[in-house]
């Protein structure tokens, strides 16, 4: 029988197999890459200034001037979401104070012209998590606690990246994140040295069954 000549030379399997490998490691990497770059602070926008098209600051409202959360945000231990302030809440003051300040004037125009202010969110949860806000301030969970010192802010940012990993981290351990029911919206609390003991005694206070917040309904229904 006539033996047919060789096409590929021996080393090109060795080639192959070569090829193959860096390729796979090469895909392996890119995908590491992907995940450490999908949870970073780069992409959840974590410590990066919103800019708003209002100059509105919280330092100035919420720390000099010491305005509660809720004269804003009415809805925050009412409702599953925190609202934005209609231009109208703005205006109930400003028709005080700095009324002819330049950083009120999109206010102004808002008003007179009916339009609403187009603020940015700053967080904002895939629509897969369910997260009920009067929940967690009527049961001892500060502002703070979510949204950083928002008292020290000029421009809000978002100081968490809200993975399910932290949020799992507070609904696993809670006692080691309450605190008394007059204490929510102070951006000044501290957690005392005892903040277990006090924990403890407030998940009898608020009735919360620590054993139902690892459930997945809980967050995704």
């Amino acid at each position: 029988m006539e033996r047919r000549p060789q096409l590929f030379r021996p080393r090109i399997n060795k080639l192959a197999r070569v090829t193959i490998f860096v390729g796979a490691l090469i895909a392996v990497e890119l995908l590491l890459i992907l995940i450490v770059f999908f949870r970073s602070n780069f992409w959840r926008q974590v410590n990066i200034a919103i800019e708003q098209p209002v100059a509105f600051s919280h330092y100035a409202h919420a720390g000099v001037v010491g305005t509660d959360c809720r004269y804003c945000h009415t809805s925050v231990d009412q409702s599953h979401f925190a609202n934005i302030p209609p231009t109208e809440t703005c205006v109930t003051c400003h028709t005080q104070v700095k009324r002819d300040s330049p950083r009120v004037q999109p206010i102004w125009q808002s008003w007179e012209t009916g339009e609403p202010i187009l603020w940015q969110r700053v967080h904002d949860l895939p629509d897969f998590v369910y997260f009920n806000h009067n929940v967690h301030v009527n049961n001892g969970v500060g502002c703070t606690e979510c949204h950083g010192q928002v008292n020290e802010m000029e421009v809000v940012w978002k100081t968490e990246g809200l993975f399910m990993g932290w949020c799992l981290d507070c609904h696993r351990n809670p006692e080691q994140y309450l605190r008394p029911a007059e204490e929510v919206y102070n951006m000044d609390w501290q957690r005392p040295d005892d903040q277990l003991v006090l924990g403890q005694q407030l998940l009898k206070e608020y009735d919360i069954n620590v054993s139902r917040l690892s459930n997945c309904y809980i967050c995704h229904r």
